[in-house]
């Protein structure tokens, strides 16, 4: 791994003058009025000061940008949405590009694909696909970047039945750390493509993808039943045998949570610890309102925001949830089954959450999803039939120990049900760095550090999931 020869800041003031006037986009510095705005990301326990943040304006200030921090032995860090939870999209002293001014998306409706460009979020490719009744799997926050959700994974409301958001991914435009643009697919540079696939922000920066879209929307059922906490067994016993013969259509959550202090709550249920069900027909809505109606009657619910509704607020509905600012730490891993013992350790944890905004979620996976090869791409493992993520937010940075502490134990007590799959889009603060990523990729491991042996060999992007270049 090359060293850093030294922090962006303590560069001679000319070469930083040149490198501004190298760009077209806009440097950054910390005296200038934009610069916190600009450093502060998602998770408000993030808390970093970089010396230098870029905001590109295209491929070539990322090409610029790279060459300048390769030759100047600086930490690089890429910010597309900013929302990983661990901040890889920050750094302290060194040099962030910021792809925000990137967002450009472009469908083909004909063909069926749309370009987007690295710095998008995911509310910038609905709003653009559904003129046409399209989409491609992606996340469930309309504000999360399109780049560091498709390169780790991309779980999704169509996960069932067209797969994860890499599983969609036609090619790439990526400047890789020796600053050459390359387009990674099935037919050029495969090698970098297979490793882009579930591992992408350790070989370069994505300047654009291609995706395949597919008739979804504009309107689809959705089932979104709340039950009181009281009926969470039962809820849970009752969804997992649901999921046992659901279609690939169906791609549904099993969530344990409070509801919020705000709409579409009503005032007097604000507050209630529940067990709720958020589905997704991704066919006809009538066809999916008839298929998900017995998600609505596992009990009574205290509230029920189920029926025909627009995709773009499926994809935007909760996006309030998921405030900008506040505290994070989100961890999650593979279940090997949802048995009456899980069932009991769910609900065991979520009796004592750190804090009222403490989600446990477990996901249906299967179908479109899992039929890729644990090769096909660098994500992995793909059979298991559930995965829980861990997510806990809160404000006061006293708490941050107690929410942490809690989560991490949380996480570590459904180790007994897993064969060790893990979402790397969810690492926590990624605490155990390589055993973190071993574990992560599994078999794949040995062969991502060959590649990024190739693209990526001194390490010159490491703010990631990191993967160490084979010697």
């Amino acid at each position: 791994m090359a060293a850093e020869s030294h922090m962006a800041g303590e560069l001679n003031e000319d070469i930083v003058q040149a490198f501004a006037a190298s760009l077209r986009g806009k440097l950054i510095r910390p005296s200038d009025p934009e610069y916190d705005g600009a450093r502060h990301i998602w998770n408000g326990m993030i808390d970093r000061c970089p010396a230098l943040i870029v905001r590109v304006q295209g491929t070539a200030d990322v090409v610029t940008t790279v060459n300048f921090a390769r030759e100047h032995g600086l930490r690089l860090a890429i910010r597309s949405g900013g929302h990983n939870v661990a901040g890889n999209a920050i750094c302290d002293g060194g040099l962030v590009i910021d792809l925000s001014l990137m967002r450009g998306v472009f469908v083909d409706a004909v063909a069926r694909i749309a370009r987007v460009q690295g710095g998008a979020i995911w509310g910038d490719v609905d709003r653009e696909t559904q003129l046409f009744g399209l989409a491609t799997p992606s996340g469930v926050i309309s504000t999360t970047g399109v780049a560091a959700l498709t390169l780790h994974g991309g779980y999704g409301r169509l996960r069932r039945k067209y797969g994860l958001t890499i599983d969609n991914v036609l090619s790439v435009e990526i400047v890789c750390a020796d600053g050459q643009v390359r387009t990674a697919s099935t037919t050029e540079n495969e090698d970098l493509f297979w490793a882009v696939r579930g591992a992408g922000s350790n070989f370069g920066v994505v300047t654009s993808f291609a995706f395949q879209l597919h008739p979804v929307g504009p309107v689809v059922a959705a089932a979104i039943p709340l039950y009181a906490a009281a009926d969470a067994p039962v809820v849970a016993a009752k969804w997992r045998d649901f999921t046992a013969t659901a279609p690939d259509e169906i791609s549904s959550d099993l969530i344990f949570s409070t509801l919020p202090a705000h709409a579409p709550i009503p005032p007097e249920l604000q507050g209630r610890a529940v067990v709720g069900i958020f589905a997704m027909f991704s066919g006809p809505a009538q066809e999916g309102e008839q298929l998900l109606a017995p998600l609505r009657e596992f009990a009574t619910p205290m509230l029920d925001l189920s029926g025909p509704v627009p995709y773009v607020w499926i994809q935007s509905g909760f996006d309030a949830n998921f405030p900008k600012g506040v505290r994070y730490y989100q961890k999650a891993r593979d279940l090997d089954h949802l048995s009456d013992e899980v069932i009991h350790e769910l609900c065991a944890r979520i009796a004592a959450p750190p804090s009222p905004r403490t989600i446990i979620e477990v996901l249906h996976n299967g179908g479109a999803m899992s039929r890729m090869g644990t090769d096909e791409t660098a994500y992995g493992r793909r059979n298991a039939p559930y995965y829980v993520n861990v997510s806990t937010q809160w404000t006061d940075p006293a708490e941050d120990e107690a929410n942490i502490a809690w989560a991490r134990e949380c996480w570590a007590s459904f180790g007994k049900f897993s064969s060790g799959g893990m979402y790397l889009n969810f690492p926590g603060l990624g605490e155990e760095k390589e055993a973190l990523v071993r574990t992560g990729y599994g078999p794949n491991y040995a062969r991502l550090t060959r590649v990024k042996a190739k693209y990526n060999p001194t390490n010159l992007l490491r703010m990631n999931q990191n993967i160490i270049p084979a010697t």
